[in-house]
């Protein structure tokens, strides 16, 4: 009977891991001897940005290794919703930052600019990002800016990680991951973030077309040469995997295609969380038949839905968080106000936030290094699948996700359940 307990407990303790999480994780090899993984955001690079021959690094490293036609971001097409999507494998909806401003019925209100709720894990605790759940398992983890990084989520950090400060040159931030990687070996991180923003910001001041934004990707590119150079001078360019993706797209916004939210329904009626794209709201009790009738209704460039309501497609709409009418406008619209739009001080010529099947708004995944093959291009998937390949390549076992190594099984060097054994 002693003897049947043991095996029991043996085939338990072999067993338990395989059903953790929505895709499967192989067999960990010792942390030193496994491939580093930098995942690195290029924010607001459009998937259509790699043809215009302005980042010859970027298309070096795709036409060497893996690109997908396009990654499809989730809903909404915002910064910190798919950031956290992408090292979460969760929808936003699932892992509760469901936009860059919104309102808790117990913390309050989370806006970008807030850094006390920044940096709070409650608001980051309905998901665990990959750094948590690869320090629990024994690795070492750094962040060179993300989304979430600034926190203790569940109680743990990365093992560095800087407060984000927009005004660090990108230079600057791939010289940290450079000097991370010079780390002893049983001290190096096995997975570094490195986030680059400037070409978000062009898109938004200037539009997804203009001189500006060109010379935002030009630059942008420079500091990927910059990693490229430092890994190749290391003897670590082909021992390093790279996964490169941005958060979401970009589209033109002229001034005139702005819908008026004050033409539609009294202001006093209800607290707006958010305005632009896409837009929520929550009515006041005594005004709340009378603001879903009005915005409900048909409205040229704009669809209002109720949170419970959404096209499920989209995945959203079940978290608290979400406001009770969320309004989405046509590509290139924004929702705002007359005396919002007086106060602007200039113009918003470019935004994303639209529909996630907006072709505008699509993203982009490029990876190289030893795991992937070379010249290989993907169909387009969905970010939520980002996660398990990354847990993949770490050798970790994924938190439950909604997200499926599938799609992106082609573009490995071995098989799946191959690697790392």
């Amino acid at each position: 009977m002693l003897c049947m307990t043991r095996i029991l407990a043996w085939l338990l303790a072999f067993a338990l891991p395989a059903l953790v999480g929505c895709s499967e994780a192989p067999p960990r090899d010792d942390a030193a001897a496994r491939a580093p993984l930098i995942l690195i955001s290029i924010d607001g690079f459009r998937a259509d940005y790699l043809q215009r021959g302005l980042t010859p690094t970027l298309a070096a490293l795709a036409a060497d290794g893996v690109h997908a036609e396009a990654m499809q971001p989730s809903f909404p097409s915002i910064t910190f919703p798919n950031h956290y999507t992408l090292v979460t494998g969760l929808y936003p909806d699932h892992h509760g930052i469901v936009h860059n401003t919104m309102q808790d019925p117990a913390l309050g209100r989370f806006a970008l600019g807030n850094r006390a709720a920044v940096g709070d894990g409650r608001w980051w605790a309905e998901g665990e990002p990959i750094w948590v759940t690869a320090e629990k398992q024994g690795l070492h983890t750094a962040t060179m800016f993300w989304p979430g990084s600034e926190a203790a989520i569940h109680g743990v950090r990365p093992d560095h990680w800087h407060p984000y400060d927009g005004d660090v040159a990108p230079r600057t931030r791939v010289d940290q991951v450079l000097a991370w990687l010079d780390l002893p070996a049983t001290q190096r991180p096995a997975f570094i973030t490195l986030y680059f923003d400037a070409v978000d910001g062009a898109g938004h001041w200037h539009g997804p077309d203009s001189p500006e934004l060109n010379a935002a990707l030009r630059d942008t590119d420079a500091a990927l040469a910059r990693l490229v150079d430092g890994l190749r001078r290391r003897g670590l360019y082909d021992r390093v995997n790279l996964v490169i993706v941005s958060d979401h797209g970009m589209t033109a916004t002229p001034p005139a295609q702005t819908i008026y939210l004050d033409d539609l329904i009294d202001l006093s009626d209800v607290d707006v969380v958010t305005y632009d794209v896409p837009a929520e709201l929550n009515p006041k009790p005594e005004h709340a038949a009378a603001v879903a009738r009005a915005l409900l209704a048909p409205h040229p460039h704009l669809r209002c839905y109720a949170r419970d309501a959404l096209p499920a497609r989209l995945h959203y709409g079940g978290n608290p968080r979400v406001a009770a009418i969320v309004c989405i406008p046509d590509d290139g619209w924004l929702v705002s106000t007359h005396a919002r739009q007086a106060k602007r001080k200039r113009a918003l010529l470019g935004e994303h936030g639209y529909d996630n099947d907006d072709p505008a708004m699509r993203a982009l995944f490029v990876a190289h290094g030893p795991d992937f093959r070379r010249g290989v291009v993907l169909p387009e998937f969905p970010n939520v699948d980002v996660y398990p390949l990354l847990a993949h390549l770490l050798g970790i076992r994924p938190q439950p996700n909604d997200g499926d190594l599938t799609p992106l099984r082609g573009a490995l060097a071995m098989p799946a359940t191959a690697m790392h054994r």
